[in-house]
């Protein structure tokens, strides 16, 4: 239909007119609507205020504006083991494949009796070999694409849901909150920086070169054919756990973070190094006691003690002293899953 210009500049009044209230609306739209009102909703959204307010005292450049996330226990679920283990168990076959001799010998032994309480039973030492057999060996390449292929189709045994979707909703709102206001969001994590790598952009809107994560050494090589490769060796180049976290983030990030997300005593030091800088600055830890949402477990607060993600009552008396925030999953979070009301 034609539309005379008398009656164009009348539509384009009439639009004007609305624009505030437009506007208005937008600006009372909640941010972050799967965190229950509270203290620790209140922090962040005073924080983003206080580092985004151009003339402020709190004021900091959009460059230096860093939010640093564990993920495991911190933007998806942990329990009862970490995803990326659940994964070397299942590579375990294969592994085996290739050398039947592994067969007969410890911790392969157990992994392939498929025996749940006794593989529960194995030591750090033991999932060390696991992890150093599965996850080397192979060029970069390959191993991305084994992961995805494996993750597509793996499936949590409670939930009977791709890891992916076990995602926590209230964060993944964080996320995006913090993205909209300058900063730029990383994951800081003590599992595999390669294993991460794969599905950070997609699940978190993190990309790669913000993933830090225990790594490996890579060796620059030929294939068959003459190509260029990396292939993963099995030497630890980063721990990307406890004081391994600051380190790696200088490693890679090359900057403080002005705030640090956390779950676990493995989160210690993060929350202490993003916490120690000048300015306004946030440290948060996630408390899990909701078994029925999620799980319960610390021992902090009287909750059961678990192995994975474990939560002393020692950092939670720091967390109080110094002022970080403990999240209660119970509390503060309205909603777990983005597939759960």
């Amino acid at each position: 239909m034609d539309v005379d210009r008398r009656s164009f500049v009348a539509i384009i009044l009439s639009a004007a007119a609305f624009a505030p209230a437009l506007n208005a609306a937008s600006a009372q739209t909640d941010p972050l609507p799967s965190w229950s009102e509270g203290p620790a909703k209140q922090a962040i959204l005073a924080l983003v205020k206080d580092v985004t307010t151009e003339g402020g005292a709190g004021f900091v450049p959009p460059a230096e504006r860093i939010a640093t996330f564990d993920q495991d226990g911190t933007l998806w679920v942990e329990q009862p083991i970490y995803s990326q283990l659940v994964y070397c168990f299942d590579k375990v076959p294969d592994v085996a494949k290739a050398k039947p001799e592994l067969e007969h010998v410890e911790p392969f032994k157990t992994v392939l009796s498929g025996d749940r309480r006794e593989i529960a039973k194995l030591s750090m030492d033991d999932l060390v070999k696991i992890v150093a057999a599965t996850l080397t060996g192979m060029d970069v390449d390959a191993f991305q694409k084994e992961v995805s292929d494996w993750i597509g189709k793996a499936r949590d045994p409670r939930w009977r849901r791709p890891f992916t979707d076990l995602v926590y909703q209230p964060q993944i709102e964080l996320l995006a909150h913090l993205r909209a206001n300058g900063f730029r969001t990383c994951i800081v994590t003590g599992g595999g920086q390669d294993f991460v790598r794969v599905y950070s952009d997609r699940v978190y809107g993190v990309p790669v070169e913000q993933v830090v994560g225990s790594a490996g050494e890579v060796k620059y090589q030929y294939d068959a054919h003459g190509e260029p490769i990396l292939m993963k060796e099995p030497k630890l180049l980063l721990n990307d756990d406890h004081a391994g976290k600051p380190e790696g983030i200088h490693l890679v990030l090359g900057r403080r973070p002005i705030f640090a997300f956390g779950n676990s005593v493995g989160d210690r030091e993060m929350c202490e190094y993003a916490t120690a800088g000048d300015g306004a600055r946030l440290a948060m830890l996630v408390l899990h006691d909701d078994a029925d949402r999620e799980y319960a477990y610390g021992p902090a607060q009287g909750l059961p003690p678990s192995k994975v993600g474990t939560f002393t009552q020692a950092l939670y008396d720091e967390a109080k002293a110094k002022g970080w925030i403990v999240v209660s999953m119970k509390k503060d979070w309205s909603r777990v899953f983005p597939f759960a009301n």
